[in-house]
């Protein structure tokens, strides 16, 4: 016999997490199927202050405070026209004046964690193999090693990440071409971090037509990375690892930051290729985080896109939950809302893929994007852009920022 939920939700990141603890706080029967087995290795250590709220919302930014996460105050770039380094703070414009750079098995184990806490039924090394439809309905899915299990919900919420399940599904994943790159990284301990309370900023460094990356963690090592087109690597000939290390002794900022660390981890290498699907959802069903799109890492956005959109999918199921008959126009608001703040933040990290500009050009663009009716500064229009700030909550009309019930 089948096992009976309201809500199914696949996959246990960021995403799944956040999609499931709230609706379990709500009060909904949600099932999370993850296929991997919590505490795993992820990359995407960096958060913004746009999750902040959404932490505070599942009841876990305290224990985020307590793993002796770092805060970040700020990003620290070496990008544009200018040869100098520059820097914002989030408390420029931001509600949350800081963010957290985290380990990423530690920090998922934790939102996890807490789904099961908030009264979700988490079952993990339970891999999707199927979706069931009955009718042009999605009604449940088939998990498990052989795939023999089934489980039915009035609703599912593919969170799979870059699995992406029902978009490969379906055949809906449209690439963006421009932006199909590489990133290899690694870890090193020991070095120095930039004074003060910058001490927490990550550091984002062009080195063109690629970039690189450092965050510090609290243990003394840091996450050092280079992004750039898979053409580039391509065309050095060399392996993936040693790219990143003659980028590194090319940089100036980076190099400095380094000087006397050790390398302490072997480098890893992973597609970074963007990605939109052409459909964010159906009947029964809803796609959220990277299972719906995936934008370059460039302003450390990915965590704050997965939490924000499985926020706004929770919010628009428990809505269609609650009001069966209104579910194609909430799917419809939730498709349209997502894509548009996806737009912007792709258009945004295309914009300032150009490092010849002049810093004042990037404040300038954000302002376009976020802020026509020029309420604030163009600086503040930048920090609330790469800070998660703005976001989806305000143009999803018609659908409660908590539930009803």
């Amino acid at each position: 016999m089948a096992q009976e939920f309201d809500v199914i939700v696949v996959g246990g990141g960021p995403a799944g997490a956040t999609a499931s603890g709230l609706l379990a706080k709500w009060g909904w029967r949600v099932l999370v199927l993850e296929k991997e087995k919590f505490p795993r290795y992820h990359i995407g250590e960096s958060l913004v202050p746009g999750c902040m709220p959404i932490l505070e919302d599942l009841g876990v930014k305290e224990a985020v405070e307590a793993t002796g996460a770092t805060r970040k105050y700020g990003i620290s770039f070496l990008w544009g026209a200018d040869p100098e380094p520059w820097s914002v703070d989030f408390d420029e414009v931001c509600p949350h004046p800081y963010a957290f750079e985290v380990k990423r098995a530690e920090f998922d184990s934790l939102l996890l964690s807490n789904s099961r806490r908030l009264g979700a039924t988490v079952l993990e090394e339970a891999p999707v193999r199927d979706f069931l439809f009955e009718d042009g309905r999605c009604v449940g899915v088939r998990y498990g090693r052989d795939g023999a299990t089934e489980a039915r919900a009035r609703f599912v919420i593919d969170a799979s990440g870059q699995a992406k399940l029902l978009a490969r599904e379906f055949g809906t994943v449209g690439w963006h071409d421009d932006l199909k790159n590489l990133a290899t990284w690694t870890y090193f301990q020991g070095g120095t971090r930039l004074p003060g309370r910058r001490s927490g900023d990550i550091v984002v460094e062009t080195l063109h037509p690629g970039w690189l990356w450092l965050i510090p963690f609290t243990d003394g090592t840091c996450s050092v990375g280079f992004v750039a087109p898979a053409e580039e690597y391509k065309a050095t000939g060399l392996a993936p690892e040693e790219v990143l290390r003659r980028r590194i002794g090319e940089s100036v900022v980076t190099r400095g930051l380094l000087e006397g660390a050790v390398e302490a981890a072997q480098p890893r290498t992973a597609k970074d290729w963007s990605y939109t699907n052409e459909r964010f959802g159906g009947p029964g069903f809803l796609l959220t985080g990277d299972a719906a799109a995936f934008i370059d890492p460039l302003f450390s956005t990915g965590v704050m896109l997965a939490m924000k959109g499985a926020s706004t999918a929770a919010r628009t199921v428990n809505a269609i939950l609650e009001r069966p008959g209104e579910e194609e126009g909430l799917r419809a608001r939730y498709e349209t809302s997502y894509r548009d703040f996806l737009d912007v933040v792709l258009s945004f990290v295309r914009f300032f893929y150009d490092p010849s500009r002049e810093v004042i050009e990037y404040f300038e663009a954000a302002k376009k994007l976020v802020d026509p009716d020029e309420a604030l500064a163009a600086r503040q229009d930048f920090v609330m852009l790469i800070s998660g700030t703005y976001g989806i909550e305000p143009v999803m009309e018609g659908v409660p920022a908590a539930p009803n019930s």
